[in-house]
């Protein structure tokens, strides 16, 4: 089998559609959102009964088990000096950092609570975006971005017990280390490809993991229900794998601080998610805040971004 051509195929197949790369971008964004909604609350359910360090760094070991053989079935080539440090950005942002933080912030605040924080991560992605790529949004973009996360944060806080939490300050952590690994990783998918960037991310990030997993294991042991074991699949197979692979795609293709204003949504599709399966109510605050964060959504598409060329 000949090796997948990412950036190529990629490109052909978004003029094949006739969808504009921006619209394809916000797609598959919009993809890997939904997917990521559900993580903080099934990190809660596997922390509940596992240790944080397992949960949080054991997940990307799963992940890794998938990752390798797609690397070497599909032949990718290796990368090169440069970008094997670029990629481990990445894996310190996504594959270490943004985990382990919220694993042990769920330890401490429920999933509702943590999307306080993780609301504030599209603004800091793009304030990433702005410094590291070359991104100069216009005035109208940053007002836009910020009445969005005011809204996302002033949702989920009126909805909840209006306090701040010691969680919050791991979840502060996670959002500051996975906006850099957002914006990192959206560079590496136009060089590498998409799906390309994550497990790379995942393989390079593999050796270091084995140990503090292990010891986590037989320290605190793995005796948990279904229950947990099912919120750590879902953690280890979505969002730290596939979840990636709409994501990557999506802010390569449409631009990484336009495209990851979509996570505004994913507090909206959390709660969701909470009535569909849980049974809770979606309130008419809910929908306010949901209709202003589109709205601000719908703005921020629009809304011009002057490219400053940059070097790798």
């Amino acid at each position: 089998m000949s090796r997948i051509e990412p950036i190529a195929s990629v490109q052909s197949a978004a003029s094949g559609t006739g969808i504009s790369h921006e619209t394809q971008g916000f797609l598959f964004g919009l993809l890997g959102v939904l997917i990521f909604s559900l993580s903080l609350p099934a990190t809660r359910v596997a922390v509940a009964e596992l240790d944080p360090i397992f949960v949080g760094l054991g997940r990307a070991l799963v992940a890794v088990a998938l990752a390798l053989p797609l690397l070497m079935i599909t032949r990718q080539k290796m990368p090169t000096h440069r970008q094997i440090l670029r990629l481990g950005v990445v894996a310190l942002g996504v594959v270490v950092g943004f985990p382990l933080l919220s694993a042990f912030a769920m330890r401490y605040t429920d999933a509702s609570h943590g999307a306080i924080v993780t609301g504030l991560m599209p603004l800091g992605t793009a304030v990433v975006s702005s410094i590291r790529n070359g991104e100069r949004p216009s005035w109208v973009f940053w007002l836009a971005a910020l009445v969005g996360s005011l809204t996302v944060v002033g949702f989920v806080l009126l909805s909840g017990d209006g306090q701040i939490h010691i969680g919050d300050f791991a979840m502060l952590g996670a959002v500051l280390v996975g906006s850099i690994g957002y914006v990192e990783g959206g560079r590496m998918s136009r060089e590498v490809g998409s799906w390309q960037t994550i497990c790379w991310a995942l393989v390079l990030s593999a050796p270091f993991l084995i140990l503090p997993v292990g010891m986590s294991a037989a320290q605190h042991g793995l005796d948990a229900s279904a229950r947990a074991w099912l919120g750590f699949a879902y953690v280890s197979l979505f969002s730290m794998f596939l979840g990636f692979f709409a994501w990557y795609r999506g802010l390569a293709l449409g631009g990484i601080a336009r495209v990851g204003q979509v996570q505004l949504l994913q507090a909206f599709f959390t709660v969701a998610w909470s009535a569909l399966l849980l049974g809770e109510t979606i309130t008419p605050l809910t929908i306010i805040a949901l209709l202003i964060v589109i709205a601000m959504i719908v703005v921020i598409r629009r809304a011009p971004i002057r490219q400053r060329s940059t070097q790798a």
